[in-house]
């Protein structure tokens, strides 16, 4: 009988992290491919994302409407262990695939453990910062078993207690798709997007829940930067975070104005084409701190969201002050750097659909067990 493996996927970036896991899990005989989608890609506002997920063509897919947007994470926590609950129920999943650190996932790994369903993390074991790092690391708590990036995750993981028989080092699954042979030609994104620049840089900007405070002193600031310089934007929109409102005003600034193209989603293969060839990054997107790297590309990392995330060479952290932001403009722009394999090689999918197959994956117990640390080296 076919094992089932559900994977939730609640925002662009989630699902941009998990398509080629559910991709090579569809292909193998062995396996039946669920998919929850939910979430950010179930928001008109952001571009209704859910279209992408359905691209796959997945037998096997559930729409759930898990927020309005006036909706604190507290409730849309609630709301998707509600829905999800009664998915799986209905549907008897053998295992529930979670990515990161979103609401969305925490509520799949409390289902799968409070239901003696296996629950797989990937990504866990990374330092995020905000309101983030602590749902990453409660969601490691709650899975059995992780599949990680590289062996710091997997040391911070050890840290935490998790045994390292239940840690598998598969890279970030996004590179997959990022050495894909058949991503769109840079001419046919821009035609798709309207986008006229000949060079340009792309800006993502998430709210920090944890400085919410100064946010509308900051991303002021950094509008103010991108305004006095002379560079192009291709901006996409923050994540539906608290803060959101705030930054999407400040955008409006930019609206209508010719060095800038703003956009509410970019399908995942088309924004890797524009990242690619783009002469920088900017913001506080993983997207500076984990892709970029990988095509060489600079990021002006912005405060404090993706501190001690990453350490690639290409990657330069500035605070979110006028002055400072445009120095770090003019300096990035016309820089590249070697190519970071610090996140994995792109074989991801590889590593993940051979741990399904093996009799190890499916013995994990759903029992967990702290690991404490002078009994490490025996788990």
């Amino acid at each position: 009988m076919k094992k089932k493996v559900l994977f939730v996927t609640g925002t662009r970036a989630d699902f941009g992290k998990l398509k080629s896991l559910i991709e090579v899990t569809d292909k193998a005989d062995e396996f039946e491919v669920q998919l929850f989608i939910t979430g950010m890609h179930m928001m008109s506002r952001y571009g209704m994302t859910s279209i992408e997920v359905e691209r796959l063509k997945i037998a096997s897919s559930y729409k759930y409407i898990n927020q309005t947007k006036n909706d604190t994470m507290d409730v849309v926590l609630a709301k998707t262990i509600t829905g999800l609950s009664d998915y799986i129920h209905e549907n008897n999943p053998d295992v529930i695939v979670v990515h990161g650190d979103r609401v969305e996932a925490m509520a799949g790994a409390i289902v799968g453990s409070l239901n003696n369903i296996l629950v797989a993390h990937i990504e866990g074991g990374e330092v995020s910062g905000t309101i983030d790092e602590l749902i990453r690391h409660s969601i490691s708590k709650m899975a059995h078993t992780h599949f990680v990036s590289n062996n710091e995750a997997q040391e911070r993981l050890v840290q935490l207690g998790e045994a390292k028989s239940s840690i598998f080092t598969i890279g970030s699954p996004d590179l997959d798709v990022m050495n894909s042979p058949n991503l769109p030609s840079l001419d046919t994104v821009k035609e798709k997007y309207d986008i006229a620049f000949k060079d340009y840089s792309v800006f993502m900007y998430h709210p920090v829940t944890t400085e919410l405070e100064s946010l509308e002193s900051n991303i002021k600031s950094t509008v103010d930067a991108m305004l006095e310089s002379d560079e192009n934007f291709v901006v996409v929109y923050p994540n539906n975070d608290h803060g959101t409102d705030t930054i999407l005003t400040e955008l409006k600034r930019c609206e209508n104005h010719p060095r800038f193209r703003i956009y509410p989603s970019i399908r995942f293969e088309y924004f890797l084409v524009l990242l690619k060839n783009a002469n920088m990054i900017i913001g506080n997107s993983s997207a500076g701190v984990r892709e970029a790297p990988f095509y060489g590309i600079p990021t002006i990392n912005l405060g404090s969201r993706q501190q001690s995330r990453a350490t690639a060479e290409s990657i330069l952290n500035v605070e979110e002050q006028t002055p400072a932001i445009l120095e770090a403009i003019k300096t990035f722009k016309t820089k590249r750097f070697e190519p970071s394999s610090e996140f994995g090689d792109g074989n991801s999918a590889e590593g993940f659909i051979s741990t399904l197959r093996s009799e190890a994956f499916w013995a994990i117990s759903k029992q967990k067990v702290f690991v404490d640390w002078d009994k490490r080296e025996k788990s």
